[in-house]
């Protein structure tokens, strides 16, 4: 539950990705440090940042710098990839086509999904259905961002072993391969497992059934400054999963916070890091001791601010439910009841979006 937070705290995690594939990792003294402070900031604030996570900084900026370079060229150019309901709402949106509470939204992104095939989740999935539409320029775009989004999630993708097979330069093969070795994939999978430490389970509580499959969204946003355009970057919401991990901007502060009273807290940049928050799913799997707390973008600067947004989810088809722990943390008052990922995702997506 939300407090009158007026800073959002920086975490070094690295003590638990060191130990976050041992069975015994509770019992680390760092592990036991850094789940305590992720269980005072999500109970607080719902939002914190991460560093010692392993990822270079050179692919963070890497990742922005390239997102930059798409979103300068002309609309003709990037709506060769444009959004619509038939393919599962993957590609370009322009600005004020994503809507938040019913107000536009004055950004333009690329929106992304874990592909879906036809049936993969029968009826449930059926809006959803449909592949991710990469531009062809700038060139390795495609390639760039699905290795950005397996470190993120967990899983090293078959195509970049095909670019180490391809790449001539030696140099870049060997950064991509210490980038994998590193940080042995697993981010969002290994700080869900310091969560549910947190939380008084196992590590493994978003595993199998739960999240052992996992479902994940990316939005690749780019919002004018205020020469361009004076208005909400992004409207007041919450995130829809478990986890977020935002890579935005080093020089430009947008991004706000609600606290309990009502004050929006400023989230400025601290490079080499991401600002990660907690999604609707983990409030229910918390029986609401942890929020997903309220937040919005305001770009006041006049420079054009990137942010690319990785969500990690639950299995799609999960019904989530408070877990057995909230019998000891909320005087056995259960609080939510069960929701499935999958619908709670599809309602968002069918009302947040403005076609032409």
């Amino acid at each position: 539950m939300a407090v009158d937070f007026s800073y959002i705290p920086i975490i070094d995690i690295s003590p638990l990705l060191a130990k976050s594939d041992d069975p015994k990792m509770a019992q680390d003294p760092g592990v036991r440090d850094v789940v305590a402070q992720l269980d005072k900031a999500c109970t607080e604030a719902g939002f914190f940042y991460v560093k010692g996570h392993g990822i270079p900084n050179t692919l963070l900026k890497g990742v922005r710098d390239i997102t930059r370079r798409f979103f300068e060229l002309p609309y003709e150019e990037k709506a060769k990839i444009k959004m619509t309901p038939a393919n599962g709402f993957r590609g370009y949106e322009k600005i004020g086509e994503n809507i938040t509470e019913g107000t536009p939204d004055m950004h333009e992104a690329i929106d992304c999904y874990r592909e879906v095939t036809k049936g993969m989740y029968g009826d449930l999935g059926k809006v959803m259905e449909g592949y991710n539409q990469w531009p062809q320029n700038p060139p390795k775009f495609k390639v760039l961002m699905e290795e950005y989004i397996s470190l993120c999630k967990g899983m090293v993708s078959p195509s970049l072993f095909s670019f180490f097979r391809s790449s001539k330069f030696l140099r870049l093969k060997l950064f991509f391969l210490y980038v994998v070795l590193l940080v042995g994939a697993d981010l969002a999978r290994k700080i869900m497992r310091g969560i549910a430490l947190a939380l008084g389970g196992s590590p493994y509580e978003f595993e199998g059934d739960r999240a052992g499959d996992p479902f994940w969204v990316m939005r690749i946003i780019g919002y004018p400054g205020v020469s361009t355009v004076n208005d909400i970057g992004c409207g007041a919401h919450t995130d829809y999963g478990l986890l977020t991990l935002l890579n935005q901007d080093d020089d430009i502060n947008a991004l706000q916070v609600k606290n309990l009273s009502g004050e929006w807290i400023s989230a400025p940049p601290v490079p080499g890091t991401f600002v990660c928050n907690i999604g609707d799913m983990l409030k229910i799997y918390s029986n609401g001791l942890y929020e997903s707390t309220l937040h919005r973008v305001i770009n006041n600067s006049s420079k054009y601010r990137v942010s690319v947004v990785y969500f990690y989810e639950t299995n799609f088809d999960t019904a989530v439910e408070p877990l057995d722990t909230y019998k000891t943390r909320t005087n056995g008052d259960k609080r939510f009841e069960r929701a499935v990922y999958g619908e709670h995702l599809v309602r968002k997506v069918l009302t947040n979006f403005v076609e032409e």
